[in-house]
């Protein structure tokens, strides 16, 4: 819970901030438009912001690990 809970409200942030100034009904992928609902486009969305910031969340917090931790798991 510790990287998931800032993470959601990080995703949360990021999805109004970004979708506040990007319509989801003008996205485009190589050159044709997306073929989904807006719901999806912010579902997907927040979805991927959550996953970056787990991943963020969670490399920060191994990278705060002693050495001897990680290379020595028994202890």
């Amino acid at each position: 819970m510790w990287i998931l809970w800032p993470a959601f409200l990080l995703a949360c942030a990021l999805e109004v901030l970004v979708f506040a100034l990007v319509d989801p009904g003008d996205l485009h992928w190589r050159g044709e438009a997306i073929g989904a609902s807006r719901q999806a486009v912010y579902t997907a969305g927040f979805f991927a912001f959550w996953l970056l910031a787990t991943g963020s969340g969670a490399l920060t917090l191994l990278l705060t690990r002693p050495a001897r931790e990680i290379n020595n798991p028994a202890n």
